[in-house]
């Protein structure tokens, strides 16, 4: 069973001959409420897909930018049941997909099926496990089937040929293509792998391709859309949600600001 929001999202982009554009922020950066408003924001600036980055203590993955809105939203008290509750108040005034992006450790902690059934009960629409092996998420895969969320896979430059059609045949939704080797953070440049990374990954599925890390600038976006169907912006996001929050400024309306100056809306 497959969420069916992300597949129907991709496919009337195809449709209609456009790409889309992936937005990244960090659940409760600087708290859950300016969150959910940030949210509703770059909603209706044309995100394509809201990705909700669920604060944990040890983020491995991540850069500076994203480790520090971790600390903060961490801070703020914000937890994975609490994420849950926001998109849940959100579902109804917001159309396009959202998927979670969790490290194992707070999804374990809940409880798998708990909150496979608080998700699916919120609304998301699929699940990426950052440090979620392919080949021990059998478990976690059936769970989410069952309720119709799509769990999504990382690929990068370093996937070996198996693993790359391994994520193509599980994944659901999308796959998440990392551009380059390394945490997240914004770039000057899209990595030179990017592009033959996104033709291995077309040889091997049909599955939409979004391709992200490092991408902080409309031509960025662009460039990206020659050859994937998503751009993923995270690092510059997060960047600008901090900095108006900082200011005392409005970190939706910046947010918003940014999400339509990437579409070109």
């Amino acid at each position: 069973m497959s969420g069916s929001r992300l597949t129907a999202t991709f496919e009337a982009l195809r449709a209609r001959g456009q790409k889309g554009l992936v937005t990244y922020i960090t659940a409760g950066d600087p708290d859950l409420p300016r969150s959910a408003a940030v949210m509703r924001a770059i909603a209706r600036a044309g995100a394509d897909v809201i990705e909700v980055g669920v604060p944990f203590s040890d983020p491995l993955a991540d850069g500076p930018v994203i480790q520090r809105a971790t600390e903060r939203a961490l801070q703020s008290g914000t937890t994975l049941k609490g994420v849950l509750d926001m998109i849940s108040s959100l579902r109804a005034d917001i159309s396009a997909p959202i998927v979670l992006f969790s490290y194992v450790n707070p999804i374990l902690r809940l409880g798998l099926q708990p909150f496979v059934d608080r998700a699916a009960d919120a609304g998301v629409d699929g699940v990426l496990l950052l440090d979620m092996p392919i080949e021990e998420s059998d478990a976690v895969r059936a769970a989410l089937d069952r309720r119709g969320l799509d769990q999504i896979f990382l690929v990068s430059p370093t996937t070996t040929d198996a693993r790359l059609a391994a994520a193509a045949r599980l994944g659901r939704g999308f796959l998440y293509a990392i551009s380059r080797l390394g945490v997240t953070g914004t770039r000057d440049t899209v990595a030179a792998t990017a592009e033959p990374l996104a033709a291995r990954i077309r040889a091997a599925t049909k599955l939409p391709l979004a391709l992200g890390f490092g991408i902080a600038r409309p031509e960025h976006v662009r460039e990206v859309w020659a050859y994937a169907d998503a751009a993923v912006v995270g690092s510059a996001l997060v960047s600008a949600i901090a900095a108006a929050a900082a200011n005392g400024g409005d970190p939706a309306a910046a947010a918003g600001a940014l999400v339509a100056e990437l579409k070109g809306t």
